[in-house]
């Protein structure tokens, strides 16, 4: 039992002390204690927070949901146009880019941004809707934030920046649709295109799965183990989505028909 308390002890430390030091200072990345709280306090949440809501009225936050949402849509923007005009500017490869670890301007430039997608996954809206605390709301928003922690701890930037750039981009969209849909139910008709959404999201789960794949039979300077652990989770996201996809929008469909 000690040993094993030992080659855990080990394992932290050393995931400490390998991380990028340009990035060790900032908030939240330095150790993945803070993040597992975050992770656990969320999981908590999405346990006994329907039970105790039900002795309460559902609070009523249109306003700041549509604040919160188009905030969020600004991010997006703003973090899009980062990831494009950073890998632009620094002619970055989209097809194979190592890590720029040191602090030249650009370098810094697309470090901070990372952090900044990373650190908008740490946001969260409580609810009365546990119908929308699915299991693939609960994985993807859980899981995502482990994901980019590790990529902001030890890699922020080179291949890392395609995936945010996509994200950061269908966010746009994603929050866009949310904030609307926020203002009640007098938007319905002006959000015939979620079903769209939900095929860009799927569309880009397939592009960062064709790009990972590429860079693991190429010799690209970037961690094949970064590369693995993407496409590996990648597949998980187009195997959820797609099944979201058949049973609202396809099996839901021949439901209603019958």
């Amino acid at each position: 039992m000690a040993s094993t308390w030992q080659k855990i002890q080990e394992f932290y430390n050393w995931a400490l002390e390998n991380g990028d030091p340009r990035t060790d200072p900032w908030l939240l990345v330095y150790s993945p204690l803070p993040v597992t709280l975050l992770f656990t306090l969320y999981l908590l949440f999405v346990a006994l927070g329907p039970h105790l809501m039900q002795k309460w009225e559902p609070l009523r936050l249109k306003g700041l949901l549509t604040a919160y949402n188009l905030t969020l849509v600004v991010l997006s923007i703003y973090m899009f146009y980062e990831f494009l005009v950073t890998s632009v500017l620094a002619n970055y490869s989209y097809l194979c880019q190592p890590v720029d670890y040191t602090r030249s301007k650009l370098g810094m430039r697309m470090a901070r941004v990372c952090w900044w997608f990373f650190f908008s996954k740490v946001f969260f809206i409580l609810r009365k809707k546990p119908e929308q605390v699915t299991f693939l709301h609960v994985y993807h928003h859980g899981t995502m934030l482990f994901n980019w922690w590790a990529g902001v701890k030890y890699v922020p930037g080179g291949q890392a920046f395609f995936i945010g750039m996509l994200n950061s981009f269908v966010h746009i969209f994603m929050y866009l649709y949310y904030g609307l849909a926020s203002l009640g139910p007098q938007m319905q008709r002006y959000l015939w295109w979620k079903r769209y959404l939900t095929i860009l999201q799927l569309c880009q789960f397939v592009a960062i799965a064709v790009h990972s794949s590429y860079n693991l039979f190429t010799e690209c300077p970037f961690p094949d183990g970064f590369n693995v652990a993407v496409f590996l989770y990648i597949l998980s996201l187009i195997v959820l989505f797609l099944n979201f996809y058949y049973w609202t929008y396809i099996r839901g469909k021949w439901e209603k028909l019958r």
